[in-house]
């Protein structure tokens, strides 16, 4: 049977230190269910953050980097992807993931949202503020949560569909 691949996009360089702090615990309660974490892969923000809480969890973290090479990949990917592809590689990092949910915003991560909304994935936005819940309820169903353990919850909802 296949694994369960939970794609955790947000901001790079503009994450906010809360953002990357829930990233983090994002990162250790997927890694603790024996989910795959896939993220941007880079060493910076929510990517980074998620995949350090991965590892510390002795969870399997995937990395889509825009890159050709490691120079801007996170030390806690195990797996990294080089595609050459800049913000071009979102496509993949959604259509990658069985379920994604966004950790704070960015627009790399807005285009992720939008990507996964369009390709009808499960979205969910963490913590997100009631003008970014609005924006992206417009444009198709988006669920929310407030903290880590509602995050995971509907993971499990959504894996059961």
């Amino acid at each position: 049977m296949r694994k369960i691949i939970v794609g955790v996009m947000g901001a790079g360089e503009g994450a906010s230190a809360i953002d990357c702090q829930r990233a983090f615990e994002l990162g250790r309660a997927i890694a603790a269910q024996g989910w795959v974490l896939l993220t941007g892969g880079r060493n910076v923000g929510v990517m980074d953050a998620a995949c350090r809480g991965a590892r510390q969890a002795d969870g399997l973290t995937i990395g889509i980097l825009p890159d050709r090479t490691a120079d801007c990949a996170s030390e806690a990917v195990e797996i990294a992807i080089f595609t050459g592809m800049g913000n071009a590689r979102n496509a993949i990092n959604v259509l990658s993931s069985n379920v994604v949910i966004a950790c704070g915003m960015g627009a790399g991560t807005a285009s992720e949202v939008a990507i996964a909304l369009k390709e009808k994935k499960p979205v969910l936005l963490l913590a997100a503020t009631n003008s970014s819940i609005e924006f992206f309820q417009q444009l198709g169903a988006v669920d929310t949560a407030d903290s880590i353990e509602q995050a995971i919850d509907w993971v499990q909802t959504m894996i059961q569909r």
